[in-house]
């Protein structure tokens, strides 16, 4: 590598979801910079069902092919013990966690008023609550060392919505409240968290995306993810766009609002265009920084 050029010499890195699509991208460009990767994929369908444990070691074995090092993991990080076998994975092969990109996903579509809860419970269980189940552990070997780095693969279908689905909407929107908090909480251990919406031809989208998925390769997201797990990263608990090429920051935003101690209904129908005007809008760090806008409007 050139002198300018970023590494990750000797950093651990664990992926999750990393057989295929986004994940294998990233993982194949961490470890080109140095990484220490562990490939975690349990093999599954796109819905989640199967195993295919082949997926994980093909990543492992081009990575070794190109020089690199991975081990392979085919934990689930649906469950709390999945998440922690997937952390014990990176500590017996390397000893500690520096990096977790929480990209493992399922889709399971359907209409809202059609949605059975197995529907819901099933993309909770992998997309939200598996960023749960792998952080936690990885979080308390990063306090102790005093530095972290995480990645969580949010959607725009949550951000901005989109028709069939609820379930994965929602818990793409969870995870940017998972980041958000764990920005504040991670700030005096050197931890940072992150997150990425991408727009990537992958097996999940390749039925929906049309001409435009030619323009999308997955390997186009991952200096984005690369960069936000590297120690030079200046940002934690922001939310970025990204897909072919371009990448932006995606902001939540508050106006200024309008203020009376004896708010009515009546209020608030006769104020909506102030209450709804962006001009002077803010973009709040964290809770302490929304609570300090409502300050102003009392004083």
């Amino acid at each position: 590598m050139s002198s300018d050029q970023l590494g990750f010499d000797g950093k651990v890195v664990i992926i999750t979801g990393a057989g295929g699509g986004l994940g294998r991208q990233h993982a194949l460009l961490m470890a080109s910079r140095g990484a220490l990767v562990v490939i975690n994929d349990l093999g599954g369908a796109i819905d989640g069902s199967g195993s295919d444990k082949g997926a994980a070691e093909k990543v492992v074995d081009e990575i070794k092919a190109a020089g690199g090092e991975a081990v392979a993991d085919t934990n689930s990080v649906a469950t709390p013990e999945g998440g922690k076998a997937i952390v014990q994975t990176a500590l017996d092969a390397f000893g500690k966690v520096d990096v977790v990109i929480n990209n493992a996903g399922i889709l399971r579509d359907k209409a809202f008023h059609n949605m059975e809860p197995d529907l819901i419970n099933s993309v909770l269980d992998v997309h939200l609550k598996g960023a749960f189940h792998v952080t936690q552990p990885a979080w308390v070997v990063m306090r102790e060392q005093g530095y972290g780095r995480i990645i969580s693969t949010s959607s725009a279908a949550g951000i901005f919505g989109n028709f069939g689905q609820a379930n994965y909407g929602a818990a793409k929107m969870g995870l940017v409240g998972f980041t958000r908090v764990l920005a504040v909480e991670g700030a005096k251990y050197n931890i940072k968290a992150n997150a990425i919406a991408p727009l990537a031809l992958t097996r999940m989208t390749e039925t929906l995306m049309g001409a435009l998925g030619e323009k999308l390769d997955p390997a186009l997201v991952s200096p984005l993810v690369a960069f936000l797990a590297h120690e030079d990263c200046p940002v934690s608990g922001e939310v970025f766009s990204v897909g072919g090429g371009r990448v932006a920051q995606v902001i939540i935003a508050e106006t200024q609002g309008y203020h009376k101690a004896s708010l009515s209904m009546e209020d608030v129908r006769d104020n909506w265009d102030t209450i709804t005007d962006t001009t002077g809008f803010a973009v709040p760090k964290n809770l302490a920084e929304e609570t300090a806008m409502f300050m102003s409007a009392f004083a």
